[in-house]
């Protein structure tokens, strides 16, 4: 199930979207009325796509689209009236935010949302191999400092550390990153005493 967040003035509009959205997809939808309350949803709650109908109350949803795209990996619709269209798009679409022409034409619109939950899958892949690629990152900064901890101390050279982390990793059916912790425990509280 889908969690969709649309921010619309109350109107026809509004209704409109609203029966799209639920003739389309099985989806549960909340909604806003103001950018205010949108924010506030979007604090508390994690949402899958993020639907401004602009204009809200006295704004135009632009800031409250950069604002969403920057804070959350939702995908992100800006319906605006076709005449803006362009001008908007060129101001919101580098933060990876959709602008959709008013009037709203179903078939685009139904388009526009499958492309939004595309994106936004393919930003939580990257996202989720970002967080990966960072924890291997401090992995092997420790195995690292560990190596360093083992050729001041033991007076080993770079492959002689490498092998002997390996070999107690190995033997002691640990994890390099578990063995490099275990020896700057050791060795580090044993630099500090001395």
């Amino acid at each position: 199930m889908k969690r969709i967040l649309l921010v619309s003035k109350k109107g026809k509009s509004k209704d409109l979207l609203v029966q799209l959205l639920e003739l389309e997809l099985a989806s549960q939808i909340a909604t806003a009325h103001t950018e205010e309350d949108a924010s506030a949803l979007m604090e508390t709650k994690e949402f899958d796509l993020v639907i401004i109908n602009s204009p809200l109350e006295g704004k135009t949803g632009v800031e409250l689209a950069i604002y969403a795209a920057e804070k959350h990996t939702a995908g992100i619709l800006l319906a605006v009236q076709n005449k803006y269209a362009n001008v908007i798009a060129q101001r919101v679409e580098p933060y990876g935010v959709l602008v959709v022409g008013k009037p709203i034409v179903k078939a685009f619109f139904n388009q526009a949302v499958k492309f939004a939950e595309v994106t936004t899958h393919r930003v939580l892949s990257l996202k989720e191999e970002n967080i990966n690629l960072h924890l291997k990152l401090e992995e092997m900064k420790i195995i690292s400092r560990a190596k360093c901890v083992l050729i001041q101390y033991l007076s080993m050279t770079e492959a002689q550390a490498h092998k002997y982390i390996e070999k107690q990793a190995m033997d002691m059916r640990l994890s390099k990153n578990h063995v490099a912790k275990q020896i700057l425990k050791a060795y580090e509280q044993e630099g500090f005493n001395q």
